[in-house]
């Protein structure tokens, strides 16, 4: 206590005698030094024990403090596997109540979700408190006099003189097996309506990212399902790939489509909502379980009804739970949806917190908010386990404006990212992927040897038929080679069309592209493309099956591969 003043108060019914009192200041001394004075005051609440508070530290000696230890000491031995009924009275037998301090604090202020709590001294960043009518809030601020804390619960419960208790804990997530296939709020508390969730142990949901020496190079492909984006931006398992556009330009379309792609793959997912509607979950979550994504997928859901802190912690709970799986060398893939909205609430709290507002009033942390959250997705070294985590987040632009705040700090933070333009998803171009801004800095390393060949030339092809695109505005009088260029352009980008919840497998991706890059759609007409691209694929399902799972399970494309592929095409375009 160094070398404040601080008076030490027992509480108890009757004065304690003089060999007592000399016991009491012997321990007093002992453990908080000489400049500790003591007093007794008479309280008939403690009869048969004593309550004594030397500042911050309360140590109960009463009856019901005695109880709450005894409590406390049964709490710690759930989730055991031995005979509980043996434990406790074990536990009864042999115990006795220790000397431990209860350190308290006072409620000062409370409201909007947050409390400022004054007396707690040592609270730590993220350390959980428990309020005298159960609530649980998160420590999220540390100032000389006071403590600004979070709050998990309603607050109507909480005023201003509330009592406050330390837990010693780090804010954490209930996580197991039992979670696949649950909705679960951003505490880990399911809210599906399908009881309760057994966990397998409990997980701190800031926990440090894996270092260097524990990585391994993200080299394996984490397939989407889509063309545009396997094709062109390949997703690694362990890369964090960022899905930015503006609202309703199917963001998070493709990151349900590479959820469904993962069945049979197995890969756990875990889908992250942040401040969307209620309803808008649901309908998700009811057409994961149409296509039976459900049965490898966890969603945490923080809805835009739930309070701030429960978004805020959303995303760092969900990956915590993925993270579960990924030491047990698990593939996992995890969508955050979306992270403009979790930079909101974190800004709303921040502000609330009285921390400095800075560019478009973030405080200056908020690089850190992401990059702590984004930095835990890894391709973990054998030594390890050999797991993977693969982050999706998605990120919400105003007018398509990419150079804001937040999405230039996820940019930064992320592998590549894939931008969804409005003008190419109103033209009918769905995913709407627009080739120019978009890129997967890891690239082909991710990318099966089949797909790296097959794809060929195709992104210089469609950057060519933009430019052209461009030119045709200030020209009507074009030659041969220009139209037959705009005309095979046209056709490509039709190609990349895609309905939603209809993925491919990586042998019809490859079968598309090589057929694409002979020309052999150049003469169809654009409205016909898709029912060929249909009728094709069947037919390559019916008479080359040898040839298909041969792509599949080698993930190679060999020259006389390729032949075949071309040859069984022609006969399919002469035939219709």
């Amino acid at each position: 206590m160094g070398n404040e003043v601080c008076t030490a108060v027992l509480y108890s019914s009757e004065p304690p005698s003089s060999a007592q009192e000399a016991r009491f200041v012997s321990f007093i001394k002992e453990k908080y030094g000489e400049s500790v004075s003591f007093v007794w005051k008479q309280s008939d609440k403690y009869e048969g024990g004593f309550r004594l508070v030397v500042g911050g530290d309360v140590y109960d000696w009463s009856n019901e403090g005695r109880l709450e230890q005894f409590k406390e000491r049964l709490r710690s031995l759930s989730g055991k596997n031995e005979n509980i009924i043996s434990l406790i009275r074990e536990n009864i037998e042999n115990w006795e109540p220790e000397t431990l301090p209860h350190e308290i604090g006072t409620v000062l202020t409370v409201g909007d979700g947050i409390a400022a709590v004054s007396g707690l001294e040592n609270a730590t960043y993220g350390e959980i408190l428990l309020f005298n009518n159960g609530i649980r809030g998160m420590v999220l601020d540390l100032t000389e006099d006071e403590v600004g804390c979070i709050l998990f619960d309603d607050d109507e419960e909480i005023s201003e003189g509330s009592i406050v208790r330390r837990t010693g804990k780090t804010a954490g997530v209930p996580v197991g097996q039992g979670f696949i296939g649950r909705v679960v709020n951003a505490l880990g508390v399911a809210i599906d309506g399908e009881g309760d969730i057994a966990p397998d142990g409990y997980r701190e949901i800031e926990h440090p990212a894996p270092s260097i020496i524990e990585r391994q190079p993200v080299n394996r492909p984490m397939e989407t399902g889509l063309i545009s984006i396997d094709s062109m931006f390949p997703i690694g398992r362990g890369q964090r790939e960022l899905i930015i556009g503006d609202r309703q330009t199917g963001k998070t379309a493709i990151a349900l489509d590479t959820i469904v792609n993962q069945k049979g793959k197995d890969v756990i997912c875990v889908y992250v909502a942040i401040g969307q509607k209620a309803s808008s979950v649901a309908q998700l979550v009811n057409n994961l379980k149409k296509r039976g994504a459900m049965d490898y997928t966890v969603v945490v859901n923080a809805s835009a009804s739930d309070a701030a802190p429960a978004q805020y912690i959303a995303p760092y709970a969900g990956t915590a739970i993925a993270e579960y799986f990924m030491e047990k060398g698990k593939d996992v893939l995890i969508v955050y949806d979306d992270l403009s909205k979790h930079a909101i609430a974190y800004r709303s709290l921040s502000l609330l917190l009285d921390r400095s507002p800075g560019r478009e009033a973030y405080p200056g942390d908020v690089f850190y908010l992401h990059s702590r959250l984004l930095e835990r997705s890894a391709h973990l070294s054998d030594e390890m386990g050999g797991g993977s985590l693969t982050a999706l987040p998605i990120v919400e632009t105003q007018a398509g404006d990419v150079s804001a705040y937040i999405p230039t700090n996820i940019i930064s933070i992320t592998d590549g990212q894939i931008f969804l333009e409005s003008n190419l998803f109103f033209s009918g171009q769905r995913p709407a992927v627009n080739v120019g801004l978009s890129v997967s800095r890891v690239g082909g390393d991710a990318q099966t040897k089949a797909m790296k060949k097959a794809v060929g030339a195709l992104r210089l092809d469609l950057a060519q038929y933009r430019e052209m695109q461009v030119f045709t505005q200030f020209s009507s009088d074009l030659d041969e080679t220009t139209r037959s260029l705009l005309k095979y352009g046209q056709g490509l980008m039709r190609l990349l069309r895609q309905p939603q919840f209809n993925p491919y497998s990586q042998h019809e991706q490859v079968i598309i592209l090589v057929t694409a890059m002979a020309h052999m759609f150049q003469n169809i007409a654009p409205t016909d493309i898709e029912g060929k691209v249909k009728g094709l694929l069947q037919y390559f399902k019916e008479n080359e099956m040898a040839l298909c799972g041969r792509i599949d399970s080698t993930g190679k494309l060999e020259p006389e591969d390729r032949e075949e592929i071309l040859e069984a095409a022609k006969k399919f375009f002469a035939q219709n």
